[in-house]
């Protein structure tokens, strides 16, 4: 499987992201296992993870995720074959969130500990902290690097002027810089990425790892009515969705699919990757039939009218009533 560079870190990964997000939450260890297994069998390498992550599960308190990743690979021994991307900084509670020094140095440790290795490649600023100076997070971070603890850092949930501000800064002072940076965006959320933050990423060369590539489900297709989202775990994210705009890029994918063989998600993946700022998509999957799909995605190759159709059906702004 070709591989994408990450900016300008050196590391190299997959079309796609496995998030880690689901680990704990809807997938327990031993399907994880099951998964991840396949997953570097078929030539992925990049995982994606959180402190924080599952901790909107009753009973949870964040770090089930890594904790169970750090399983996987003290059983398999996979570490030297796989990218493993961590999060800092999202609210866990009193006294636990934000980019401080001292806060970034000991969540470090605690996400070193739960995954059971010695370094992180990519270790990323979960959310902005506008109360922290960016210069305290990114020493703290140079830190990091300098003891071989983390490799290179990333950005995720950074408005654009607090991204290319935390960029001058590193290049100012002489300080790491972020690598990448991790934005909800998909073919109904496109408006942010692509008017403010991609222009950023293009102009400092730095990887993008998009979430929610899917809307969480809306895009594979599953979910057309509001009787679709009963008892299901993503319906309040999937419920914004649901309106003109996003029936209307349902059946542009609808349209696409009928000449080229390929579920909605496929192809929704798809015009994903042939963004050129696109390194990789982060997609989570719960079972063996849905990896395959992803495997199928990543070779899939939208010719140029479908992604004009799926551009015109996904327009936003001024370029919606056209």
């Amino acid at each position: 499987m070709k591989k994408r560079k990450l900016g300008g870190s050196g590391l190299e990964i997959s079309p796609f992201v496995f998030g880690g997000n689901v680990f704990g939450w809807t997938i327990d260890e031993a399907t994880a296992f099951t998964l991840l297994d396949a997953f570097v069998a078929a030539g992925f390498n990049a995982i994606d993870t959180a402190d924080s992550y599952s901790q909107w599960v009753p009973g949870h308190v964040g770090g089930e995720s890594e904790t169970i990743i750090g399983n996987w690979l003290k059983r398999g021994g996979s570490r030297e074959k796989v990218i493993v991307m961590t999060k800092v900084g999202w609210d866990r509670g009193p006294g636990q969130k934000g980019l401080s020094r001292e806060y970034i140095l000991r969540s470090a440790e605690n996400s070193l500990r739960r995954l059971q290795t010695g370094y992180i490649d990519l270790y990323q600023s979960h959310v902005d902290d506008a109360e922290t100076p960016q210069e305290e997070t990114l020493r703290a971070y140079a830190d990091l690097i300098q003891q071989g603890k983390v490799r290179f850092i990333g950005a995720s949930n950074h408005k654009a002027g607090r991204l290319a501000s935390a960029l001058d800064t590193s290049a100012k002072l002489g300080l790491p810089k972020y690598q990448s940076l991790q934005p909800n965006y998909n073919l109904y959320d496109r408006e942010e990425y692509e008017t403010q933050l991609e222009p950023v990423c293009l102009k400092h060369g730095l990887g993008v790892i998009n979430y929610f590539p899917l809307g969480g489900g809306f895009l594979s297709g599953k979910y057309r009515s509001e009787a679709d989202m009963a008892d299901k775990a993503r319906a309040r994210t999937v419920k914004k969705y649901l309106n003109e705009r996003g029936l209307k890029i349902l059946d542009a994918l609808d349209e696409v699919a009928k000449f080229t063989g390929a579920t909605p998600a496929k192809i929704s993946l798809a015009w994903l990757l042939a963004r050129p700022s696109i390194t990789g998509p982060i997609v989570s999957v719960t079972n063996l039939k849905q990896l395959d799909d992803l495997i199928a995605s990543a070779e899939l190759k939208l010719d140029q009218p479908s992604i004009e159709l799926l551009n015109r059906a996904s327009a936003y702004g001024a370029g919606a009533a056209s």
